[in-house]
């Protein structure tokens, strides 16, 4: 007899869960709405603490940012960036808020955990990674997930807090060889990651893989490596896949074999808790799959998927990095920074950008979409009214999809009456 997602339990910290975390989609997509919703649910949602201080300004009327360009205005000329810095209390204080009241109105049996990335340098990645980390504990979460990064250093930035013991941590890892490292590095503190996410090359956004060579991994390959690797080492470790996880059977396939749950993403952004606005939101139901593209437009030096229409790409607008400044490097520099420095010698009347794009404005302003392999298959989760647009899911149509299909079945929401078709959509 066929099983569902629900016929398991994901055992962390000594509770019980519903084994699917959604995960942490930055700047913003992944709202607190979003992951409240999830733990509701008794599953584990991720916020991500990607660009807080803007996350910050847009949730509680904070200033965050508008200071820090104040401060830094004189320097908005200048191809040397290196001056710019972030004030680490006000940034401590843009994290506690954003965690913070999100615990505040945590309900329900699930958890809600933060997704903290590493290749966020922000001009100080060792002291600006340190202070996320620890202002997320301070504010209660209840677990950490270290992402875009091998975080070798991160135990040791957070072995002196108090809650370094109690909070959950687990790590994102593309292999059983990147995974290699960080464990012997948590073994020097005696505490090893409560959970590991294995995110194969479907994945959205940013890939743990070469770009010329990501085509050549399966998650179904890769998992069972770390498995094995975690066997062979006598580690009892629940492994988490992630990537290309569609439906609830892809992810019963994964629990027979040895996994614990599964981390998925790509359904919620089109639910109406996700943080995207609506016609972007159309933009991935319309999407075909020859829309889809794996590029290294990414300043980070990772390839990043999305979809090939995103408004951000090739676009040669003017570095902020006074205001915002998340991808600089310790020494002042972001890799989109010199691209538009370099077109700007050459034609500075009309500015493009063909290889490097902003992610700190364009991730702000939504116009980078980046989205899982299988985009292209959320027209099939839902209805298409009679105004041709899309019917939105709600997190928990969504999640219980999920949590009791079988047989890679998919049911599609109660249709509800068509909008009128002149209702105008959010600007993307």
């Amino acid at each position: 007899m066929s099983k569902a997602i629900n016929d398991f339990r994901l055992k962390l910290g000594g509770k019980e869960y519903v084994p699917i975390l959604v995960g942490g989609m930055g700047v913003d997509i992944s709202t607190a709405e979003l992951a409240l919703e999830i733990a509701r649910l008794g599953g584990i949602g991720h916020i991500s603490d990607a660009m807080v201080p803007t996350v910050s300004d847009r949730r509680f009327k904070t200033k965050f940012v508008q200071e820090k360009q104040r401060k830094y205005k004189y320097n908005v000329g200048s191809t040397d960036k290196a001056v710019v810095q972030f004030d680490l209390e006000r940034l401590a204080e843009a994290q506690r808020l954003h965690v913070g009241r999100t615990m505040e109105a945590k309900k329900g049996d699930g958890a809600v955990f933060v997704n903290c990335m590493e290749k966020l340098t922000m001009n100080n990645p060792r002291d600006t990674l340190q202070v996320r980390l620890l202002a997320a504990m301070d504010a209660e979460v209840e677990g950490i997930t270290l992402s875009a990064g091998l975080h070798l250093g991160s135990m040791e930035l957070m072995k002196d807090h108090p809650r370094f013991n109690d909070v959950l941590l687990g790590i994102i890892v593309s292999s059983a060889r990147a995974l290699r490292p960080f464990l012997k590095r948590a073994a020097k503190y005696k505490r090893l990651p409560d959970y590991i996410i294995v995110e194969g090359p479907l994945a959205g956004g940013h890939l743990g893989f070469g770009i010329d060579d990501w085509q050549e991994f399966d998650l179904k390959t890769i998992v069972p490596e770390v498995l094995n690797f975690l066997k062979e080492n006598e580690l009892d470790i629940p492994v988490i896949p992630a990537g290309g996880v569609f439906t609830g059977t892809d992810a019963v396939d994964f629990f027979e074999s040895g996994s614990s749950a599964v981390q998925v993403a790509t359904r919620f952004t089109v639910t109406n808790e996700c943080g995207l606005p609506e016609r972007t939101k159309h933009h991935y139901f319309e999407a075909e799959e020859e829309d889809i593209v794996v590029n290294t437009i990414s300043p980070t030096g990772y390839p990043m998927r999305m979809l090939k229409q995103s408004p951000g790409i090739g676009s040669g607008i003017r570095p902020n990095c006074e205001a915002f400044g998340y991808i600089l490097d310790n020494h002042g520099h972001c890799a989109y920074v010199e691209a538009y420095n370099r077109e700007l010698e050459k034609k500075p009347e009309k500015i493009s950008v063909p290889d490097k794009t902003c992610l700190c404005t364009h991730f702000r302003k939504f116009s980078i979409w980046t989205c899982g392999h299988y985009v292209y298959r959320l027209k099939d989760t839902t209805h298409k009214l009679e105004n041709g647009k899309y019917q939105m899911l709600s997190a928990e149509e969504v999640f219980r999809d999920y949590q009791y299909s079988k047989d890679h079945a998919i049911t599609l929401p109660e249709k509800k009456q068509s909008v009128s078709s002149d209702v105008s959509l959010a600007a993307a």
